[in-house]
């Protein structure tokens, strides 16, 4: 047997340390937190020249570590910080020659336009982020996001529509057809959820429309009809699941229709 990790003496030690003791200690070796030096600027020039200090710094982090996405970040941030747009633009241009696939960097030089109210530079940002990354779907939900907050409804219906063609998840189709209810036009949010249907034709996808149509569209014949239609037009292994007898029973019960919903649990 080896001897390695056995105790040879079990006394107890002759001098016993509590806890307290040891975080007590713990806290009195700790160093000092020294605050960065406030630097005062009397002038043009002087501004001028911790400018050009800060610079150099962030350049010389570039080239000691040129594809760490946070290095650039934080030199855009400082020329914004200063007013500097047009300084922060390029060096995000220069940080995507380097990682033109980071999708986080993308977002940031987004977020940067966006937040200095620059909406065709951010549209321009956006446009580029999602024909190089169309399976990301953040940039599209930011840009569909951001083309709604500015008013332009053709322009982010048009952005959806670019969306659907690469076949997101369900979520986006949800998004989409929530946007067209927000906009009071429920015939096009309808027609999204049907495309939605249509496209993952699943007990998932119909139960999601019969409740968009229930509490979103208010719409009670219709979610019937979903409803009944999962039964009917979906294969034996997805209609048949009991989360679809359940929902739609329940369905009945809010309805009223307590004869509909007995005959439903018979199934």
């Amino acid at each position: 047997m080896s001897r390695q990790g056995q105790v040879k003496n079990r006394a107890p030690a002759p001098i016993q340390i509590s806890a307290e003791q040891i975080l007590r200690e713990a806290a009195d070796r700790q160093e000092k937190h020294v605050l960065a030096p406030t630097v005062k600027i009397h002038d043009a020039e002087e501004y001028q020249s911790h400018l050009r200090d800060r610079r150099k710094h962030f350049e010389d982090n570039i080239r000691y570590r040129r594809e760490h996405i946070g290095n650039w970040v934080k030199y855009a941030k400082f020329e914004e910080e200063n007013k500097e747009f047009e300084r922060a633009r390029s060096v995000f241009e220069r940080a995507l020659e380097v990682e033109h696939r980071s999708s986080e960097l993308w977002l940031r030089y987004a977020e940067y336009e966006m937040r200095n109210e620059f909406v065709n530079h951010a549209r321009n940002v956006f446009d580029r982020a999602v024909q190089l990354l169309p399976r990301v779907d953040f940039l599209w939900y930011k840009y569909v996001y951001m083309e709604e907050m500015v008013g332009d409804i053709p322009k982010c219906r048009a952005v959806f529509e670019r969306w659907m063609k690469w076949m997101p998840d369900d979520n986006a189709y949800l998004a989409y057809s929530r946007f067209e209810t927000r906009c009071d036009q429920f015939d096009r949010a309808q027609q999204v959820m049907r495309r939605y249907v249509n496209a993952y034709p699943c007990s998932r996808s119909f139960l999601r429309f019969a409740k968009w149509a229930e509490f979103e569209a208010k719409d009670v014949p219709l979610a019937r009809t979903v409803f009944e239609a999962t039964l009917s037009d979906l294969e034996p292994e997805e209609a048949k699941q009991a989360r679809v007898f359940k929902q739609f029973s329940s369905f009945e019960e809010r309805q009223g229709e307590y004869e509909r919903a007995r005959v439903i649990y018979k199934h």
